[in-house]
């Protein structure tokens, strides 16, 4: 039997790799996504081979990430309960397309994964690999009685690696977890699992990566331009690029001025809540700055349409359904929308906070000679039409009021 794991070289993934070649009499094929994690993959193709796969694919996906998950995703304004900017979640779905492309390449029976049998991604890589190879059978470790029962805790899988001679670098356990791609970083678990505690304290300081705090960044603020085409950014302070490199630029500018701090409570598909922190200094910005843009050019009626959907769209992709028949429709929605979002953005970066500093664009809708409060000399809007638009408005609220008004008042 052939299985394509996913595979980090950290302890657990290790681990898992003895194990399922073991336990299944598996022959393993290691997979290992570069989605910007920026982690030491140096030795790693050497480390795989050593713990016992047949061989390790590793492949730099981040264009593809930019590309074709990260950039749709913005252009539908998807924020998970208004907070979350789903840095996890739509990176799961590219690296399950990749195992599934490798395992039929390579004829596998299934693909194996990490993943707790507690958490979300679990669903996003089953879901993936049922939405796009339904033949492929999956493994999942942490969800097998006999595996949790060998390994539970840290200790029997450092020594499980001792005696099979597994080449890990046995470190003391962090007191958060973290996962890192080029969307953002989050942090959970720990001494996290404690809401009351405060992230953003100093003592606490150390746990960031792509950001500082807000009150350690720079006393002046700093000022970027984004250039969009149909709802895509394609140039930062006026430099063409694309999404990777948008990505890496805006990352850049909002770290160094502490933007893009998240500290939240979510709900977990599985039905628990759990407690994380994140840090998406270029989401954040392109988030704030599209949405700018749209104000600009984006039809009334189609913008609340579209943002109707938005907590829809946005569940989908935290719950795994990437590649699911509704995501793919409102995704074929949401370009539409997009179609006249073009213009640049201007805003100001200071200590945390994403100010508007003007937006213009050649297809813009607003008009300032009828958005005026002096004399509109195009003559667009006659003022003495809301008196019959309030009218006919009221109509109903009047029915209403006279229902439940009192039976002496209506006498």
């Amino acid at each position: 039997m052939k299985v394509v794991l996913a595979y980090s070289g950290g302890l657990d993934t290790s681990v898992i790799l003895s194990w399922i070649r073991e336990k299944y009499d598996a022959e393993i094929i290691a997979f290992c996504a570069n989605i910007g994690q920026s982690e030491e993959i140096k030795g790693l193709e050497k480390k795989a081979l050593k713990t016992g796969a047949s061989k390790i694919f590793i492949e730099d996906l981040q264009e593809e990430f930019a590309r074709d998950f990260i950039f749709p995703m913005i252009r539908a304004g998807a924020v998970y309960e208004n907070q979350y900017f789903l840095g996890t979640s739509i990176a799961r779905p590219l690296i399950a397309k990749r195992m599934v492309e490798i395992a039929r390449s390579e004829k596998a029976e299934c693909i194996a994964h990490g993943a707790t049998g507690k958490g979300n991604d679990q669903v996003r890589f089953e879901l993936t690999a049922a939405a796009l190879a339904p033949e492929l059978k999956v493994i999942a470790p942490w969800r097998d009685a006999t595996f949790r029962e060998q390994f539970p805790g840290r200790a029997e899988m450092i020594r499980y690696c001792e005696e099979k001679k597994i080449p890990v670098q046995a470190t003391a356990k962090k007191p958060y977890s973290m996962d890192r791609n080029l969307l953002h970083i989050s942090f959970e678990a720990g001494i996290l699992e404690d809401p009351w505690l405060d992230a953003s304290a100093p003592e606490h300081k150390e746990m960031y990566k792509l950001s500082v705090s807000p009150e350690d960044a720079p006393d002046k603020a700093e000022f970027v331009t984004l250039n969009f085409e149909r709802g895509n950014c394609v140039a930062v302070n006026g430099k063409t690029l694309d999404p990777l490199g948008v990505m890496k630029t805006l990352n850049r500018l909002g770290g160094k001025h502490g933007i893009g701090r998240v500290d939240l409570v979510e709900n977990r598909y599985v039905g628990m809540k759990s407690r994380g922190v994140y840090e998406t200094p270029g989401g954040a910005i392109l988030h704030f700055a599209h949405r700018q843009m749209e104000s600009l050019t984006m039809d009334r009626e189609v913008m609340h349409l579209r943002d109707s959907l938005v907590p829809k769209y946005a569940e989908l992709v935290y719950y795994g359904y990437w590649f699911s028949p509704e995501r793919l429709a409102l995704q074929a929605l949401v370009n539409d929308s997009q179609k006249n979002v073009t213009g640049t953005v201007r805003l100001k970066l200071y200590k945390g906070n994403l100010i508007t500093a003007g937006r213009k664009s050649p297809v813009s809708l607003y008009s300032p000679n009828i958005a005026t409060m002096e004399a509109d000399p195009t003559k667009s809007y006659n003022q003495d039409d809301a008196t019959g638009f309030i009218r006919l408005n009221a109509l109903r609220l009047k029915v209403a009021a006279k229902l439940s008004a009192p039976k002496e008042e209506t006498k």
